[in-house]
């Protein structure tokens, strides 16, 4: 769609259609609010586009967990690892740091694994529902998902997954190394044991933006592709309007859902949003044999694995970067490698298409969802870390109703985006 060079007013823009600009898109025109979504893209082929597609509230894990801190210093040392941060002198980049020390304790966790979960829990339930109500096809499966660990640490962290979420009613069940093969044969490797979680499902990413965006549609809201944010204007604590590469929009209000590259739209007005691109990799190759029945995760490795219609997806590894986009053939094969020691992943290894892409990280690995206090008419949607696709519809839901001043279903407080 195109615009005018001139003026357009809507009630509220959105800046970003990822999966949390397209859900909050389509919570607000399912309510009546007159919703504009602007991209410099189209929605949806973002960083939406290569997530491993699962809709699991059991890994609401923030990623500053108590005992994190040795493994990261290690796992810097080594670009192969599951987390590596590109070391590099960074104003941004110590701050963050900074942050994601103090968020590294027991207290912090419990109220983030709370607040993760329950929107998480809300999203699920909101994704099942999702298909009937557009009449778009998400390929919702509820296959469960299953973690498998080849060590004794990794079976015993995963156990320790399991019992935390179990608190908030996610429920998993233990499983031996023999359980574990007869469950699933494609895991011909070494493992220790691992968790079934029965009541996780998964679905195409790129087709849950899909079904949104209709939905939105279907409901008056107006989406505009190819429209890149320049600017704001400003005045007395107001955004007036905003200047994109195809003209001046002006609204009410406006919601910034720009995934990883909001700390840089905000340091253009004044804000402090310290968000961190995660780059992350994933491949869409052909089937195994034997093939995964469950979507995996490979625990040491930190790789997911999803069963697709006649293909699978591979994904993996967490490159802390500030908007590179490069790829690393090194960190390309340790994904590889790492399925490998799980599954029967052949030495010529070939895959039909390559995704990389930038998942917005928070220091302490909740989302920044709620109005800023420089800007009354700003509302931020940002920092989902690896959980944006997981999370979308239930922090859509909390951004609808503190946009429309409802009663929020979910404490708003572990999400406010002024607490840094």
């Amino acid at each position: 769609m195109n615009i005018n060079s001139g003026q357009k007013k809507s009630d509220i823009i959105i800046v970003g259609g990822g999966v949390i600009g397209m859900s909050v898109a389509y919570e607000l025109a399912k309510r009546g609010v007159g919703v504009t979504v602007i991209d410099k893209g189209e929605p949806g082929f973002g960083c939406s586009y290569g997530n491993a597609g699962w809709l699991t509230p059991c890994f609401s894990m923030p990623l500053p967990m108590p005992g994190m801190l040795l493994k990261s210093i290690k796992w810097m040392t080594d670009p192969e690892s599951p987390l590596y941060i590109q070391p590099r002198p960074s104003w941004l980049l110590i701050s963050w740091l900074t942050r994601f020390l103090f968020a590294m304790n027991e207290k912090q966790m419990v109220k983030s694994v709370t607040a993760l979960t329950e929107i998480s829990q809300y999203s699920l339930a909101a994704y099942s529902k999702l298909s009937g109500e557009t009449g778009h096809d998400i390929h919702f499966e509820k296959k469960g998902l299953l973690m498998a660990a080849n060590t004794k640490d990794g079976f015993d962290y995963a156990q320790t997954e399991m019992n935390l979420v179990s608190e908030h009613g996610v429920p998993g069940r233990r499983m031996s190394a023999e359980e574990l093969k007869a469950f699933e044969p494609a895991l011909t490797g070494p493992v220790v044991g691992g968790v079934y979680f029965p009541d996780e499902a998964h679905a195409e990413p790129l087709e849950v933006v899909r079904a949104l965006t209709k939905g939105a549609i279907a409901h008056g809201a107006k989406i505009l592709s190819g429209h890149e944010l320049i600017d704001c204007e400003t005045r007395d604590g107001k955004i007036v309007s905003i200047r994109t590469t195809k003209g001046v929009l002006r609204a009410d209000e406006y919601v910034f859902a720009a995934g990883s590259w909001s700390t840089g739209v905000g340091r253009a007005l004044g804000l402090n949003v310290p968000i961190l691109g995660g780059k992350g990799y994933s491949f869409i190759t052909k089937p195994v044999n034997p093939n995964p029945i469950h979507p995996l995760m490979l625990v040491e490795k930190k790789v997911a694995i999803t069963p697709r219609n006649g293909t699978l997806r591979i994904a993996g590894t967490l490159e802390l970067v500030n908007n590179d986009y490069s790829i690393s053939p090194r960190r390309i094969d340790s994904i590889i490698k790492g399925a490998r020691a799980f599954m029967n992943v052949p030495e010529e290894f070939e895959f039909s298409e390559l995704w990389r892409g930038l998942r917005p990280c928070s220091p302490d690995g909740v989302p920044l969802i709620g109005y800023t206090k420089q800007y009354s008419n700003l509302f931020l949607a940002t920092g989902h870390q690896m959980l944006g696709l997981q999370s979308a519809m239930g922090s859509a839901r909390l951004a609808g109703d503190l946009i429309l001043g409802a009663k929020p279903l979910f404490d708003p407080k572990p999400f406010n985006p002024n607490r840094f």
